[in-house]
């Protein structure tokens, strides 16, 4: 038999579900119509040429898909001996410093997926964010004239925006503090207890690589000599 409890679970989360992803996309309609949009795009044109191309070139650089790596590599699924702990300091920090640079997106990603299933778990949060959504709905309603009124004093809808976006941000912050702890403290003993363990030194990605330099030719009569040496009479 079917059980009703699970059932009825069932319903109300996907309920939950369509009715936040709703609310979301109807805040995002809210925001561009209300400016939002502008706004990012006056603070973006704001932000001189030179620091957007670092930016953009950071960004292309860290989160470049050929730097994540496979499961098969990232467990060493098929390689003899791919975990066990070095004992000796001299061998196991250069060991950190390239699981370091070459996990270091998937430790990313781990970090994120920590996050976002911390986040399910907590039902204050949850909540939280629910009601942060409808106040950030109300306030785009009350302000869809351009401007409200509140006790005398006419706030307009950019800077009702504003005002929100601050205590948005001081209230995720206050909100989501235990929720980051908990993730930054779970997912730092599993990265690390990965780049201690992981022997990961048969891989190399581009950064490891050395290119070798220099003139490499080999004399004909060196090559013969060394590759037919002259045969030793015995006395």
């Amino acid at each position: 038999m079917n059980n009703p409890t699970s059932g009825d679970s069932t319903v109300g989360s996907g309920a939950t579900t369509a009715v936040l992803g709703g609310l979301i996309g109807s805040v995002k309609e809210k925001w561009n119509a209300a400016g939002g949009r502008d706004l990012v795009s006056n603070v973006s044109s704001h932000i001189p040429q030179g620091t957007k191309d670092y930016i953009s070139q950071a960004q292309s650089k860290a989160f470049n898909r050929d730097h994540l790596r496979s499961p098969t590599v990232f467990f060493g699924y098929g390689e003899e001996r791919p975990f066990y702990f070095e004992r000796s300091p001299a061998l196991l920090v250069p060991r950190l410093q390239h699981n370091i640079k070459f996990f270091y997106l998937n430790y990313m990603i781990l970090t994120a997926v920590f996050f976002v299933l911390t986040l399910v778990v907590s039902p204050s949060a949850i909540i939280g964010i629910a009601l942060l959504g409808f106040a950030w709905g109300a306030m785009i309603k009350s302000t869809q004239g351009g401007s409200v009124t509140v006790k005398g004093v006419t706030i307009t809808q950019k800077q009702a925006s504003i005002g929100m976006s601050a205590l948005s941000a001081v209230f995720l912050f206050y909100l989501l503090s235990h929720i980051f702890w908990w993730t930054l403290g779970t997912s730092g003993i599993f990265t690390t207890a990965h780049a201690v363990t992981r022997d990961a030194s048969m891989h190399k990605d581009e950064g490891d690589k050395i290119e070798m330099t220099g003139d490499l030719t080999i004399n004909a009569e060196e090559d013969a000599a060394f590759l037919n040496p002259a045969e030793v009479s015995p006395v």
